[in-house]
C-alpha cells in the first residue's frame, strides 16, 4: 500500500540532511557542553552557533534564545514563571489555545489565584482585538496576554504585531505560541514586540524533543527547572546537543527554501479546497482555513456533511494518515474546544471535522487519493445508514 501522510501539523518527517547532521554530531561531538576540556567545548560551540542562527532569524540577541525540549515546555515555563517571578496577577487568553497553554493558565488560576479572562472568538475563529483592548484597559493588575500566532486546527492567523502594540500601550506582557508558524513565516521580533514565544523543531522537519523559548531580555523572566547554569540559568540540565544541531539544520533548510515551500503548499491547499468541494458534496471549511491571506498555508480544516467518528481509522486503513483535530486531543470522546467554538450545535451533532495539513512533500496526487477515499467512504456511509433506517 502506498501510504500518504497528511498530518504535518502534528509532526513532520525528518529531512535527510537533518538526520545526517545529527548522526555526525552523535558520533563526533559527544562531550558534555558544560565540561571545560576540548570535547565539551566543541559541543558548546555547536550549541552557540545554532543559538546565533536562531537569533539572526528572529532579529534578536542570542541571549534571548533558550533551548528547551519542545513548545509545550517553553509555553509552560513562560506562563508559570511570569506568574511566579514577574508578578502577573491576570492572564488574558482565548479558548482556541493549545492545551499546553490553556492548561498552564488553568493551573495558575487554581494554584496561584490568577484572574483569567477569555476573549471568545467569532464563528470564523477570529479574535476581536477591540475586546482585547477593552480588557487591557479594565484593570491595573499586572497582566499577561497569551494568544497563539496561528491556530493548530483551523490555521487562523492572529495579528501579533497589533496585539503587541496594544499590550505595550497598556503595560501588559505578551506571549505568543508560535509553534505552527516558526520557520514557516518570516518573523522579526525586533519589530514585532512580543515578550515571549515558543518553538518545536519537529513542526519543520527537525527532530522531536527539542525546541526553544524566545524570552526578551528586558522581561526578567526566570527559569522553573533548576539545578545548573545551563541556558543562562533559565533551563537547567545537560543540553541535547544532537537535537539542537538538528533544529539548526532544519531551520536552515526551511529558511533557504521558504518562498519555494510556501508557494508549493499554498497551491496544494488551493487544489485541495477545489478537489474536495467537487468530490464531497456539502463539504465546508472551518474558520478561515480555506482563505489564503488570513490562514496559515499548512493547515486546512474541513467539515464533512455527516457524522462518522471512525473516519480517521477508515482513512488510515486506506493508507492515508490524517487527523480529526489536534494531535494532543486525539482519542478524546468529545470535539476539541476549537471545534466547539467555530461549529454550531447542529454541525457538532451531524458533521465530522477533518484536519488536513501539508508539507513541501505533499503532492496533488496525495490530494486526489484523499478525495477518492472520502468519496468512497461517504458513498458507503450513506448507503449503510440508509439501509439501517429502512430496517
Amino acid at each position: 500500500m502506498n501510504k500518504i501522510y497528511l498530518d504535518n501539523a502534528a509532526t513532520t518527517p525528518l529531512a535527510e540532511e537533518v538526520i545526517d547532521a545529527m548522526v555526525d554530531t552523535m558520533k563526533m561531538n559527544f562531550g558534555n557542553p558544560s565540561s571545560t576540556h576540548s570535547f565539551g567545548q566543541e559541543a558548546k560551540i555547536l550549541i552557540e552557533n545554532v543559538r546565533r542562527q536562531v537569533a539572526d532569524y528572529l532579529h534578536v540577541t542570542p541571549a534571548e534564545i533558550i533551548f528547551t525540549s519542545c513548545g509545550t515546555e517553553s509555553n509552560n515555563m513562560i506562563i508559570k514563571s511570569a506568574v511566579d517571578h514577574l508578578g502577573v496577577q491576570r492572564i488574558i487568553s482565548s479558548p482556541l489555545e493549545h492545551k499546553c497553554v490553556s492548561e498552564s493558565i488553568l493551573d495558575m488560576k487554581n494554584r496561584k489565584g490568577v484572574e483569567v479572562n477569555y476573549i471568545r472568538p467569532d464563528e470564523k475563529g477570529d479574535i476581536d482585538l477591540t475586546k482585547l483592548e477593552a480588557l487591557l484597559k479594565s484593570s491595573d493588575k499586572k497582566t499577561l496576554v497569551s494568544l497563539m500566532h496561528a491556530n493548530n486546527e483551523i490555521g487562523n492567523l492572529t495579528d501579533i504585531r497589533k496585539v503587541a502594540e496594544l499590550c505595550k500601550a497598556n503595560n501588559a506582557l505578551f506571549h505568543s505560541d508560535t509553534v505552527q508558524t516558526m520557520a514557516h513565516m518570516q518573523l522579526d521580533f525586533s519589530d514585532i514586540q512580543v515578550d515571549f514565544a515558543s518553538c518545536s523543531a519537529h513542526k519543520f522537519h527537525g527532530p522531536k524533543g527539542i525546541g526553544f523559548a524566545f524570552i526578551r531580555k528586558s522581561s526578567g523572566l526566570k527559569g522553573i527547572i533548576t539545578g545548573g547554569p545551563q541556558e543562562r540559568s533559565l533551563r537547567a540540565g545537560t543540553e541535547n546537543v544532537a537535537g539542537i544541531v538538528g533544529l539548526g539544520k532544519a531551520l536552515e533548510l526551511s529558511l533557504n527554501h521558504l518562498e519555494e515551500y510556501a508557494a508549493h503548499m499554498e497551491n496544494i491547499k488551493a487544489y485541495a479546497v477545489e478537489k474536495l468541494t467537487q468530490t464531497v458534496p456539502g463539504i465546508k471549511f472551518n474558520g478561515r482555513s480555506a482563505e489564503k491571506d488570513t490562514s496559515l498555508y499548512t493547515v486546512l480544516s474541513a467539515l464533512l456533511p455527516y457524522k462518522n467518528p471512525l473516519i480517521g481509522l477508515q482513512l488510515d486503513m486506506k493508507g492515508i494518515a490524517i487527523s480529526q483535530g489536534s494531535a494532543c486531543s486525539s482519542g478524546a470522546s468529545k470535539p476539541s474546544m476549537v471545534m466547539m467554538m467555530v461549529l454550531s450545535e447542529d454541525e457538532m451533532d451531524h458533521c465530522t471535522p477533518l484536519r488536513i495539513s501539508f508539507s513541501h512533500m505533499t503532492t496533488t496526487e496525495d490530494i486526489d487519493a484523499l478525495a477518492d477515499a472520502l468519496h468512497e467512504i461517504s458513498r458507503d456511509f450513506v448507503i449503510e445508514n440508509t439501509n439501517v433506517e429502512h430496517r
